[in-house]
């Protein structure tokens, strides 16, 4: 008798790259998708194409599938066409982006006159990263096989409509941008030490900044600054002031190399993440570290010193970059306090390197570009199971899940604690046959605090600290439900499925048998109870919150049917699948 994986077929070959209207076109698509269309249940997959109604416009749209989606996040391909007259016509990327425009305004009563432009540079930075495009190559050693996966991230979020939309001088873009392997020195001030704000959860922690040049003169602090951000901020008034008094010294460019990750703004020398501000909007926000962030990751760190202890004891297979330190420029302004501008964009966030918590052995990728949609760069999972038979690749997924699922749902249950392990945030390292055999979880930024689990924590800062730092039980939950299964989970369940297309609901039950491992093992309180029983799973509304303008702290949540209740994973003869 066949064995359940042998029924699973086939591995199927990777997608080729879409071109940059294609990838707008689709991106766009899996909003209205996701966001507007399938709640309003607008939409209907037939004869291998997906039908998409925008009500309010009267427009009726269709694109083919390469794959349909158990979750909805359907895999499209070749161009989108809308129905005139009877028949179907091609529809550029521009006259969805319109389309687009016009159901937004027309359904939520709310204008954007910003968002075409932003669709325009998002498309425009896709091209350009496309035009770039450096030959997929295995790096020969591992520090290089890791930044080249934070810099293969050509296309970005598939559910966010303007996944590479950014401000700022081209020209910049082309010498900061990590899709062109951007790497360059940093730039160096020296600032007479009582202008210096910063903390530190230890001594040690600023070590890395001190580090970076040995001829600071004495009575004077290191603090380095992104290039790209000093010539934003080098005519500030204050700086020039200070500057001319020798309150400040530019020592130029130099040391040693760091290269951007795929944040833009966090850059790495291979030793230390430096988290800088860039007065540069990309996708929703300004990528400045607000003061509160700035004191906030420090506070974090010491503050989850224990928990994360505790998780990494228990789940050795992970571990947390802790973000140890702050540095940043205190020049006083007219009111005597440190003006806000230079605080915060002269801010740098110290986070851990690698060598703190890599197991050894191991070479760190990118979640993201593991699980991304096409393969764009060595790390991609298509290469890192390549030639693999179908139940070599569920192990690996098995091993994977084991990995990144139990410290997330602890943190948050056992701890109060929400980690925000979207696909951005996670490091899969493999070993040397790219298994699976540890996570690394960043960017302490989206970690949150449920209030009742942290209230004396919570009660000795600063209110303006405090406030950013929390969520509410339900709120949290949401976020991490968001990130763990839809945006991480799913995605890269969809790139294994794109390889493996008849084992999509054998990968569902792996998730859930994974669930259910931690429940019989830890307990299942009500929620994750909820979550196994099939509950819609929520996914963050980017495309409504990018039109309304909101935070993404802010940010909205559809609905989406659950392919991890039980009766789903089985076929019509009650077998499971």
């Amino acid at each position: 008798m066949p064995s359940l994986t042998d029924s699973l077929g086939s591995t199927a070959a990777p997608a080729a790259l879409p071109t940059a209207d294609e990838a707008t076109a689709h991106t766009l698509l899996n909003c209205l998708l996701r966001e507007v269309s399938g709640p309003e249940h607008q939409s209907v997959v037939t004869d291998g194409r997906l039908l998409l109604r925008l009500p309010r416009r009267g427009v009726l749209l269709r694109v083919a599938l390469r794959r349909t989606s158990l979750l909805g996040a359907h895999r499209f391909t070749g161009p989108v066409a809308e129905q005139r007259d009877g028949e179907w016509t091609e529809v550029d990327w521009r006259r969805l982006a319109e389309y687009t425009h016009d159901e937004l305004s027309l359904r939520t009563g709310v204008s954007n006159e910003e968002f075409l432009e932003q669709l325009a540079s998002s498309h425009e930075a896709v091209a350009t990263s496309l035009a770039a495009t450096r030959a997929v190559s295995a790096p020969d050693d591992r520090l290089s096989a890791y930044l080249a996966s934070e810099q293969s991230l050509l296309f970005g979020h598939r559910f966010h409509p303007t996944p590479k939309a950014r401000t700022g001088d081209p020209r910049a873009w082309s010498a900061y941008a990590p899709e062109v392997g951007a790497s360059f020195p940093l730039r160096h001030l020296a600032v007479r030490a009582g202008l210096i704000a910063e903390e530190c959860a230890a001594a040690s922690a600023v070590a890395p900044l001190d580090g970076l040049r040995s001829d600071v003169p004495d009575g004077y602090r290191l603090l380095p600054a992104h290039p790209w951000q000093y010539e934003a901020l080098r005519e500030h008034p204050l700086l020039r002031a200070a500057l001319d008094r020798g309150d400040v010294l530019d020592l130029g460019q130099g040391g040693r190399p760091f290269a951007a990750t795929a944040s833009v703004r966090t850059l790495y020398d291979g030793e230390t993440f430096l988290k800088f501000s860039l007065n540069v909007r990309i996708t929703n926000c300004l990528r400045k570290n607000s003061s509160y962030e700035l004191s906030g990751a420090v506070a974090l760190t010491r503050a989850l010193a224990p928990a994360l202890a505790e998780l990494a004891e228990r789940f050795p297979g992970s571990a947390v970059l802790r973000e140890p330190a702050y540095r940043t420029l205190a020049l006083p302004g007219p009111d005597g306090a440190p003006d806000r501008e230079l605080l915060e964009g002269f801010g740098v966030i110290v986070r851990e390197g690698l060598p703190h918590r890599l197991a050894p052995g191991t070479t760190p990728l990118l979640a993201a570009a593991v699980a991304d949609e096409y393969p764009t760069g060595a790390a991609h999972i298509s290469r890192l199971l390549e030639g693999a038979d179908v139940r070599t690749a569920l192990a690996w997924w098995s091993s994977y899940l084991d990995l990144l699922v139990p410290p997330v749902l602890s943190a948050y249950f056992e701890h109060g604690l929400v980690l925000e392990p979207h696909l951005q945030n996670v490091l899969i390292c493999v070993d040397g046959d790219g298994r699976p055999a540890q996570v690394l979880f960043r960017d302490l930024e989206g970690t949150k605090l449920v209030p009742e689990h942290h209230a004396e924590t919570l009660a000795a800062l600063p209110p303006e600290v405090a406030g950013p730092m929390t969520y509410d039980a339900q709120r949290g939950w949401d976020r991490v439900v968001y990130c763990l299964l839809v945006n991480h989970v799913a995605e890269l369940l969809a790139a294994l499925a794109d390889l493996y297309p008849q084992a999509e609901a054998a990968l569902w039950a792996r998730v859930r048998a994974t669930l259910e491992t931690h429940a019989d093992q830890y307990g299942c309180p009500p929620r994750l109870a909820a979550l196994l029983a099939g509950v819609p799973l929520p996914a963050k509304a980017n495309l409504l919150t990018r039109w309304e303008r909101r935070a993404d702290r802010d940010a909205g949540y559809v609905r989406l049917p659950s392919p991890l209740a039980e009766d789903i994973l089985r076929d019509s003869n009650g077998s499971p699948r």
